[in-house]
């Protein structure tokens, strides 16, 4: 099982970590408790050790509380990761802010504490950057929390390389966490370049295209009401997700070639882009959780990463929708 150190913190994790946004909300209902509970388990048993979450899934924080019910007599065997910033009223789920302001991440990390059952939380990541809130204020109101014990290291989420770098003059930041896959390329540019600089680990979210790049979705797919890429994501609307899942079709193949599945090759490709990062898939099957595992002992050669760095450019379709781009290289 391959390990990474987090950023330049003494905190180890599996490279291939697991995204639990999935289990409480977004991609469909909610997953059965004492079945999310039992997945969690079995991602320990199979070496997984590094977890993510965050305050803003599910309503009422759903996921994190999730994780406190699975993690709260195994806390040695897990790293957990999760994050602020975002608000949503607690009953209906609605988005009502964002504040990354010193009282705010006060408020927020107890409560977190709380649903997560625990007396630390490893990784604290701002989720977004708050416009109105110096990030340097936001840093230093976080520094605070590792010094009283409650956090282990400072996270950013969606940030700029020019915020990562105003941020490090004030604490050093851990992880960034960006999405980042064979579809979403555009942080090589800038993010990239200062995470390595400043000694950061990239984290990467929906290394899988949000599903896309497993070859699961077909033409005559349907996404259900309650999974925001039907409403959030254009890449899966229209003309896009036809012309995108025509692209998938040649990761497809190529994993064929190599007796993989198109998930293993995706995953592989991350790793093998950046030194620095930690792809963490989001997933509520046991088998799917495996196969990215897996993905860990794939190698690809030269000619495959030049034929698959090529389907980027082609790609149809923002990554979210025009409100969600605006909180994105805060």
């Amino acid at each position: 099982m391959n390990k990474k150190t987090i950023g330049n913190t003494d905190i180890t994790v599996t490279q291939i970590g697991l995204g639990c946004m999935g289990l409480s909300e977004f991609y469909g209902p909610p997953t059965d408790i004492s079945d999310a509970i039992k997945l969690l388990h079995e991602a320990i048993e199979l070496g997984v050790d590094h977890f993510d979450t965050a305050e803003s899934y599910g309503v009422g924080s759903a996921n994190e509380t999730l994780l406190g019910l699975a993690f709260k007599d195994r806390r040695d065997k897990v790293r957990i990761a999760t994050k602020f910033g975002p608000l949503r009223d607690p009953e209906t789920g609605e988005r009502i802010g964002l504040d990354g302001s010193r009282e705010n991440c006060r408020r927020a990390v107890e409560g977190s504490l709380e649903r997560l059952q625990t007396d630390h939380i490893d990784l604290y990541y701002l989720h977004r950057a708050d416009p109105n809130t110096p990030i340097e204020d936001t840093v230093d109101a976080m520094a605070e929390l590792i010094q009283e014990g409650k956090i282990g290291a400072i996270g950013l989420s969606e940030v700029s390389g020019e915020t990562l770098r105003r941020a490090c003059t004030i604490h050093p930041i851990a992880a960034v966490q960006s999405e980042y896959s064979i579809f979403s390329r555009d942080i090589e540019a800038e993010v990239i370049p200062a995470c390595i600089e400043t000694g950061t680990s990239l984290v990467a979210y929906s290394p899988l295209g949000r599903g896309m790049l497993t070859g699961s979705f077909k033409a005559a797919s349907e996404i259900s009401d309650t999974d925001f890429r039907g409403v959030m994501q254009p890449r899966f609307a229209g003309d896009a997700y036809a012309a995108n899942l025509a692209l998938v079709e040649q990761i497809t193949s190529m994993a064929d070639t190599k007796g993989v599945t198109p998930a293993e090759v995706a995953l592989a490709w991350v790793m093998v882009k950046q030194d620095n990062v930690l792809p963490i898939a989001g997933t509520t099957r046991l088998a799917n959780l495996k196969t990215n595992i897996a993905s860990m002992d794939l190698t690809l050669d030269a000619a495959d990463m030049s034929l698959l760095d090529q389907l980027a450019d082609q790609v149809q379709g923002t990554r979210y929708n025009e409100q969600g781009m605006t909180l994105l290289n805060g």
